[in-house]
């Protein structure tokens, strides 16, 4: 047992506090003499600072220690694996295979990163007694002797305290820049646009001025930050359209009104750089010096930059010629067809079905092509139409029996929304 005394504040010390917190302390203070508070504070002011005098007595605590034992830290190093970190602990492999015996939650200790921290507590001669690793920011892996001396293991999970924060931003010079300017995460702004990409393009469609505003989760354990959450609802106005979505329980996205923002098609089915050219049936190629239309979209980006599939169908197509190069055709449905052109690989062969978000190839330069980018059509009816303005097809709307539920979940995000977007124009 080892007692320490602790002077908390040298006395006399002065505090500063405002009126209306001196108030309440005389009133504390002082419960026997109202009438001598009452005269004391008739003078104080509301909001100004006042020096306090304060008697703080001497505490005497007792810090509890276990004799004997000593706790190390070890860092994981790339290379490394358990009985590695035992050895540069002094410890031997005995002690390695004893405690990767120590249960089922002990294989944690076969997924250690490097960069991870494994506490290890020894006695005085140095016999391993205690292993403590934080599996994640909530969890952590304990291992220790029973009361009859054999080691087990057990996961101790931290309570997660979910708050809501928020964020709003409009566009200067590029979406990417203006969620960074209103300090959200790079996996934040890339689910922004996932969520809005049925929607808007954001290759092509986005302008100077447009602005989002979102409510999203933070994560904080014993009062501390350790992350954020979901996007809980947003607001994405582009070129004076407003597009709003609330996250369900089921883990979509819905408009206010219920209506899913999923679509049968992606607007980009690819990350892009920047574009080279819009959709233009009258353009005059750079290679063949003629005037050739250009059906569909060019989305510039570096070599090897995945590209997905815009929405769920069959591959009709996979192959290579001098004019397209690498291409994947996807036919969805009886009435919907997508083209891929100028891919570097492909990642698909002909006849098999893929996912909306799949990828089926990488961005390249083969066939007809003076740069890398990926070439996008897409015909309706054996039509070309332009993948930015084409009609989708409607989404489903949430289920009967959630509709009432999810109505009274989106009043409650929208009114936080409102509130964000009061608050950041009063702040401009």
């Amino acid at each position: 047992m080892v007692k320490q005394t602790i002077k908390q504040l040298p006395k006399p010390h002065k505090l500063m506090i405002t009126g209306l917190g001196l108030l309440a302390v005389l009133a504390f203070l002082l419960p026997s003499e109202p009438a001598t508070a009452s005269r004391q504070t008739e003078e104080l002011e509301l909001g100004k600072r006042y020096p306090l005098q304060l008697d703080v007595l001497e505490q005497t605590i007792t810090q509890v220690s276990e004799p004997g034992l000593q706790w190390r830290k070890f860092q994981v190093e790339r290379g490394d694996n358990l009985a590695k970190i035992f050895s540069r602990a002094g410890l031997s492999p005995q002690d390695t295979y004893k405690v990767s015996r120590a249960g089922e939650p002990a294989k944690h200790l076969l997924k250690m990163m490097p960069g991870d921290t494994l506490r290890l507590a020894m006695d005085e001669q140095g016999q391993f007694q205690a292993l403590s690793y934080n599996i994640s920011a909530t969890e952590t892996l304990h291992i220790q002797q029973d009361e009859q001396g054999q080691l087990q293991s057990d996961v101790e999970n931290k309570q997660v305290d979910v708050r809501l924060g928020y964020a709003s931003g409009t566009i200067k010079s590029s979406f990417w820049n203006a969620g960074m300017a209103a300090g959200m995460s790079e996996a934040q702004i890339m689910s922004l646009a996932n969520i809005f990409g049925w929607d808007i393009d954001f290759a092509l469609e986005l302008r100077e001025g447009d602005n989002f505003n979102l409510v999203f989760e933070e994560e904080y354990i014993d009062g501390e930050f350790i992350g954020h959450g979901k996007i809980l609802a947003a607001e994405f106005v582009n070129q004076g359209d407003v597009y709003q979505a609330i996250r369900y329980s089921d883990g979509n996205y819905y408009t206010p009104e219920g209506r899913s923002m999923r679509k049968s098609f992606l607007r980009a089915p690819v990350n892009f750089k920047y574009i080279s050219s819009n959709f233009n049936p009258k353009r005059f190629h750079p290679i063949q010096k003629r005037v050739k239309p250009h059906n569909g979209i060019d989305y510039r980006a570096n070599t090897g930059t995945p590209v997905v599939a815009a929405g769920d169908g069959k591959v009709i197509a996979s192959t290579y010629n001098k004019y397209n190069g690498n291409y994947v055709f996807i036919q969805h449905g009886e009435k919907y067809v997508t083209k891929y052109l100028h891919f570097s690989k492909r990642a698909v062969k002909k006849g098999q079905s893929v996912k909306q978000g799949q990828v089926i190839g990488y961005v390249g330069s083969t066939g007809m092509s003076q740069a890398p980018h990926l070439h996008y059509e897409f015909l309706v009816d054996g039509v070309h139409r332009n993948p930015r303005t084409v009609t989708l097809p409607k989404a489903e709307p949430i289920a009967a029996k959630d509709k009432a539920e999810f109505l009274a979940l989106a009043e409650q995000y929208m009114t936080h929304l409102d509130n964000n977007r009061r608050i950041m124009l009063a702040m401009r």
